[in-house]
């Protein structure tokens, strides 16, 4: 008795999803079809854009690097955006009698049925006639773009397969969250390339060309040139590599089916008790725990717990997480990128103390409405004050040898060691002022971050978030003025450079007595604001 064919089966489930999808509502409907249209025209001038290439010297450098920088997105699209694509979680299918070779066949069909695909065949296709001349190169070019797409397809789903338990969890919703900080490092890096290309030309990238032309699913367009060169031998190796590379995902996506179909997941009993032992206590929370630690705020246990706490929103929640992530990435592109262009200061580093000192703002909203539970530990100044200064203790805890690694990249970059000093003392007092001003607007101003979307801040409550952030970062630079000032003065009176030195502990100095002095400012207004303040971070 022969099987019936589940590829068309498959295809037209696919469809279905996508039909009953858009069905849904008007404005998905809408935002569908306008991210199709706007996809679909960057796609076409984008193949006008690879057309008119053709002819050019460093073509071929451009059009590898592209397919490869192509190939890395369909990798990482499955990570940051697993819900975009429901067929992408094959556990759907764990109850029915399939087996997995059919099953790759039938979603590698179904999975050319979309806007990515059909983006991706016209850059790929754009590439073959950038490159290719005479009649063998366009007919490689035609097995190359096939390869190519599929090769990109498998590359996704296999990713897909491998991290299906992950993309279905929490920290599956924290990679997605942390999509934006993917979009902002790279437009800095894509900044950063243009700037150097805009300097140097297209030349610039023969080199990487050149090993990104031996790697899936780059090789597939780097065979297309070999055979416009007449390196035939050369084709037949990158051709080999790329037919190799499909061949090898395929393998892998299979070997990950097999084993969701058929192995239990974290649900069960011994992957909860394996859980439970994951989450024993590590070395920093018996630390923070310690009787030491609990006799750093005055009140017993409160500083280490509050900080524990503290930390633990940094790694489990998403916001929160992707707030950090984003501000340590920011915060070491700028100054390192712009010292290594040649064309920033050491003083460039005091940015990185500002991007972590922004975390110190609107403290209580991002506890959320779970704040009702700490606002039950409160009942005097005191309270409010060992809250507060626990978790500048917990900020302190990154902040201080971040600001201080970045502020050393940044002078070893520049070979500007002389100013060590200086840069130092004005991030620490940068941070002393932004951790004062941050802890009195988390009493003054707080709002609502909201759990779901991307929004983090809760309708109605813009113009407070307005006023605690930037409000807040104006009164630290006003705060900061005496030490700008004292090493504006001491870089230009005779004699003054051999002072400079001095910097470093006045600044340093400086920066901790202003966070003493918000701490206490804030703490009495903490302590009379609490039912205030806890219906503004529940708002959302």
């Amino acid at each position: 008795m022969s099987t019936p064919a589940i590829t068309p089966v498959f295809v037209r489930l696919k469809l279905s999803l996508l039909r009953n999808g858009l069905r849904q509502s008007g404005g998905r409907k809408a935002a569908y079809i306008a991210s199709a249209v706007c996809a679909l025209l960057f796609a076409a001038l984008q193949l006008i854009g690879l057309i008119a290439l053709r002819g050019h010297a460093h073509a071929e450098s451009v059009v590898v690097l592209a397919v490869a920088v192509l190939g890395l997105g369909w990798a990482v699209m499955p990570l940051f955006f697993p819900s975009g694509d429901e067929t992408l979680d094959p556990t759907r299918l764990v109850m029915l009698p399939l087996r997995p070779r059919p099953l790759v066949r039938a979603l590698l069909t179904a999975s050319l049925v979309g806007i990515g695909p059909l983006f991706t065949l016209c850059l790929l296709v754009g590439s073959v006639v950038a490159v290719a001349r005479g009649g063998a190169a366009f007919a490689v070019g035609v097995v190359a773009v096939g390869l190519a797409l599929l090769v990109c397809v498998a590359l996704a789903r296999a990713v897909a397969a491998a991290n299906v338990r992950l993309l279905t969890s929490r920290k599956g919703r924290d990679l997605a969250v942390l999509s934006g900080l993917v979009i902002a490092v790279g437009a800095q890096i894509v900044n950063f390339g243009a700037q150097r290309l805009g300097t140097s030309g297209l030349g610039e990238l023969d080199p990487a060309a050149d090993v990104l032309q031996w790697l899936p699913p780059a090789t597939a367009i780097g065979a297309v040139h070999a055979v416009s060169e007449g390196s035939y031998g050369r084709a037949a190796a990158q051709l080999a590599l790329t037919a190799g590379a499909l061949v090898a995902l395929l393998a892998l996506w299979s070997r990950h089916l097999t084993r969701l179909m058929t192995s239990p997941d974290g649900s069960t009993l011994a992957g909860a008790e394996s859980a439970a032992k994951e989450r024993s206590s590590t070395g920093l929370t018996r630390l923070l725990r310690s009787p030491g630690a609990e006799s750093l705020g005055g009140a017993p246990s409160r500083t280490g717990a509050v900080m524990e706490r503290s930390l633990r929103y940094v790694w489990r929640d998403p916001k929160t997480k992707a707030a950090w992530v984003t501000s340590l990435a920011i915060g070491l592109i700028v100054p390192v990128f712009n010292a290594w262009q040649g064309t920033g200061s050491v003083y460039f580093s005091c940015f990185a103390a500002g991007m972590l000192g922004i975390q110190m703002y609107n403290q209580f909203g991002q506890d959320t409405s779970a704040f009702w539970m700490v606002a039950l530990t409160i009942s005097s100044t005191r309270d409010a004050y060992a809250e507060l200064r626990a978790r500048a203790y917990a900020l302190l805890l990154i902040t201080l040898p971040y600001a201080t690694l970045v502020t050393v990249l940044t002078t070893a970059v520049l070979g500007d060691w002389r100013r060590l000093p200086e840069a130092l003392g004005l991030s620490f007092a940068l941070l002393g002022a932004m951790l004062a001003t941050g802890a009195w607007t988390s009493a003054r101003f707080p709002y609502s971050i909201p759990q779901e979307g991307y929004k983090n801040v809760a309708p109605g409550q813009v113009g407070l978030a307005w006023i605690s952030i930037f409000g807040g970062m104006m009164a630290a630079a006003l705060l900061c003025a005496p030490v700008i000032a004292l090493t504006i003065w001491l870089n230009v009176s005779a004699g003054g450079e051999d002072w400079a030195w001095l910097l470093l502990p006045v600044g340093t100095a400086y920066g901790a007595a202003l966070t003493a002095a918000g701490l206490k400012l804030a703490a009495p207004r903490t302590a009379r604001r609490l039912p205030e303040i806890l219906a503004a971070v529940s708002k959302g």
